[in-house]
């Protein structure tokens, strides 16, 4: 288990509040990790602004706005960024720097990608910006760009093994990623905006010109039968309108997989039919559904040449392979699921500490029952620990569903969807016991036999665990759980021994049936 940094509260102040502060008391709505930081991308078709809580492992947006300026839309065909969109950029610029003065940023950077690098007017443009964010713009190269994309996928994707593609409004950039190892990218003109003006709008001369680009690049064999990770608000859009057409359970767009067969007939689909024909549409905006043809083909063509198995949504991509950057060595190892969830676990549980003890206590309980168990499961484990009382405010009645929403929808990283729903599940065993009537089917769907069954047994340890402690630290030290002897035995010292009642046995009777083991208690 991962050292945590110690954070304080940072106190609330609302105008017009009369709520009196008390010292240690003061509200836990952000952590206290250091001052806020942010990032503006000026991108080919949006410039956006994000603002993180801090520069950490897993960053966490306390605010994020777009404008589609459309900056890109013309350059290859004028070599210039069009007027009215640098009008647009601009405005927009000025609110985010106001924005940021007014959230107090300590730090924030600005980058720029191809429309700007590749327009004989763009660095008059960056000159203009730089003035109005009061701070410089880092035009990247195509292969600087490749490189932060890789580093936004390895920085929010557990072991990531396979290409990245990122795509914008001005171009596509592809690089081979295998855990941390990157290899030099390289850039293509294949941008929604790019193909649109490069084929005056026709589908069928952007398609041939797809392929004869795609098929320059002898990198892209490598990822026959590895995955595809696919950055960029266009093939969000496209991932997105895939999700609600087939009905998926979750709508948490990191991490959601694709089958390439499946990836490949949904692309042919989109980019040959009229967008306005497709069910659902109406969950892709207005101003991406012309670009969704052309994201769609370019994704087409990536998988017929480079023959992945899936295909994998990334929402973490340049911006935050920036920050991962920037954080030292040993911050870029730590894990991010488990850094999330330890920040979850401060700001929402009733002790931290009981949830960390948590972590220990059932390594313990794992380790003696002949479980088997995986490093990838004993890193859910690990977060579904400091998860498991996220949920206490809510009504006795609901704390299940609502801490499944809140650990299912989290905008977790480094983890897949059917891990988000063994989270979800286990902490909804944890709190309304082992029946499943009330959970959706397709959930259920989402986690395999063997994860469901692990669920069950760490929300029937955790069951047993609170009833123990009262979710306080320093009593599950003392009330070790092992099975010895065949048995499962919780051991009680001498002072815990009047917790040893009726209700504590049958939940410790529940967890021995699902594990095969009869239950015995021990006191003194």
């Amino acid at each position: 288990m991962e050292n945590r940094l110690k954070t304080r509260p940072r106190a609330a102040s609302f105008a017009g509040a009369s709520a009196p502060r008390r010292a240690g008391h003061a509200a836990r709505g952000r952590l206290d990790l250091g001052p806020p930081v942010a990032v503006i991308d000026i991108g080919s078709n949006s410039v956006r602004l994000i603002i993180y809580e801090a520069l950490t492992r897993s960053p966490t947006p306390i605010f994020n706005e777009k404008v589609l300026a459309g900056l890109g839309r013309e350059v290859q065909s004028t070599g210039l960024l069009p007027a009215d969109a640098v009008e647009k950029a601009l405005a927009a610029l000025g609110r985010f720097r106001a924005l940021c003065d007014t959230v107090g940023v300590a730090s924030l950077w600005g980058l720029a990608t191809a429309a700007c690098r590749d327009a004989s007017n763009g660095r008059v443009f960056i000159a203009d910006a730089e003035r109005i964010c009061r701070t410089k713009i880092d035009v990247l190269s195509g292969k600087r760009e490749a490189k932060y994309s890789a580093l936004g996928v390895t920085s929010g994707i557990h072991r990531p093994d396979g290409i990245v593609g990122d795509l914008g409004g001005g171009s596509l950039e592809l690089v081979d990623v295998h855990g941390n190892r990157i290899r030099e990218g390289v850039t293509l003109p294949l941008g929604g905006l790019a193909l649109q003006d490069i084929s005056s709008k026709s589908l069928k001369k952007a398609e041939k010109f797809v392929k004869k680009a795609l098929a320059g690049i002898p990198g892209l064999a490598a990822g026959a039968g590895r995955s595809f990770y696919a950055v960029g608000g266009t093939w969000r859009a496209l991932a997105r309108l895939h999700m609600w057409q087939t009905g998926y359970p979750l709508h948490v767009m990191h991490g959601y997989v694709i089958p390439a067969k499946e990836a490949l007939e949904f692309s042919r689909l989109v980019h040959r039919i009229d967008p306005q024909m497709l069910s659902r549409i109406e969950v892709v905006s207005d101003a991406r559904r012309p670009l969704l043809a052309y994201a769609a083909l370019v994704l087409e063509h990536l998988v017929r040449v480079a023959r992945p198995k899936h295909v994998v949504i990334s929402a973490l991509g340049v911006r935050e392979g920036l920050l991962y950057s920037l954080l030292d060595p040993q911050q870029r190892k730590r894990d991010p699921l488990i850094a999330a969830a330890q920040d979850l676990n401060v700001l929402r549980s009733r002790s931290p500490p009981h949830g960390e003890e948590l972590t220990s206590w059932t390594d313990d309980f794992l380790a003696s029952s002949g479980i088997d168990e995986t490093p990838e499961e004993k890193r859910l484990r690990h977060a579904a620990c400091l998860l498991a009382d996220i949920g206490w405010r809510a009504h006795p009645d609901y704390r299940g569903e609502q801490s499944l929403n809140i650990v299912a929808n989290a905008a977790f990283a480094g983890i897949d969807h059917p891990g988000r729903a063994f989270l979800a599940l286990t902490v909804f065993f944890r709190h309304v016991g082992l029946v499943d009537e009330e959970l959706s089917p397709r959930l259920r769907e989402l986690a395999s036999t063997r994860m469901l069954d692990r669920a069950r047994i760490l929300g029937a340890a955790l069951r047993v665990a609170f009833l123990i402690s009262a979710a306080m630290p320093g009593i599950l030290p003392r009330a070790p759980m092992r099975v010895a002897h065949r048995r499962l035995v919780l051991d009680l010292d001498a002072k815990l021994a009047p917790l040893a009642g009726e209700r504590l046995f049958n939940r410790l009777r529940q967890l021995g049936r699902l594990i095969g083991r009869d239950p015995v208690m021990v006191t003194g």
